[in-house]
C-alpha cells in the first residue's frame, strides 16, 4: 500500500514552508484594506456635505421697537427684542420678528412666563422660527425688555 503525498515546497534558505509566508502575505493585505477603509471613511465623515460646515459669523444687532402681547385673562407682555444677525445677512427688517412673537407668546399665562425653564423654552423656539422666517441670515435673539403685567 503506497500512499501520495503532496509535494511540500519548502524554501532552502530558511528552512520553512512557503505556503506559511503566503498566508502572512494575505493578513498584511487584509490589515492594509482595513487601515484603507478606516481612513477613507474618516475622511467621509469629517468632509462629508453638511458636516463641514462652518459655524455662521455674527454680524450686527439688530434693536426692534419694544411692544405689548396680550396674554391671558387681560394681562399683557411687554417684550423687546434685538436680532443678532448673520455677517451675510442681507438688509433685514423686523416685521417677521415681531410676527413671530407675538404668534408664539399670545394668549399665555403670566405664571408661565415668570418661569424662567419656561422662558427659555420659549425664547429657543422663537429662535428656530426666526432662522426659519429669515432663512439663516438670524442666528439669536436678546431680549431687550420682558415685562408681564
Amino acid at each position: 500500500m503506497s500512499t501520495m503525498t503532496a509535494p511540500l515546497d519548502v524554501d532552502v534558505t530558511t528552512g520553512t514552508s512557503k505556503a506559511a509566508g503566503g498566508g502572512k502575505r494575505k493578513k498584511l493585505i487584509v490589515i492594509v484594506a482595513l487601515v484603507l477603509a478606516l481612513g477613507g471613511a474618516g475622511y467621509w465623515f469629517m468632509l462629508k456635505p453638511g458636516g463641514g460646515e462652518a459655524a455662521p459669523v455674527p454680524g450686527e444687532v439688530m434693536v426692534l421697537d419694544p411692544m405689548q402681547v396680550n396674554l391671558e385673562d387681560g394681562h399683557y407682555l411687554r417684550i423687546g427684542l434685538a436680532l443678532q444677525l448673520t455677517a451675510s445677512a442681507k438688509e433685514a427688517e423686523g416685521s417677521k420678528a415681531l410676527d413671530a412673537a407675538i404668534d408664539l407668546f399670545s394668549g399665555r399665562s403670566v405664571a408661565e412666563l415668570a418661569k424662567p425653564a419656561d422662558r427659555a423654552r420659549l425664547k429657543k423656539e422663537l429662535e428656530h422660527a426666526l432662522e426659519e422666517r429669515y432663512e439663516g441670515e438670524v442666528m439669536g435673539i436678546y431680549y431687550t425688555e420682558f415685562v408681564t403685567q
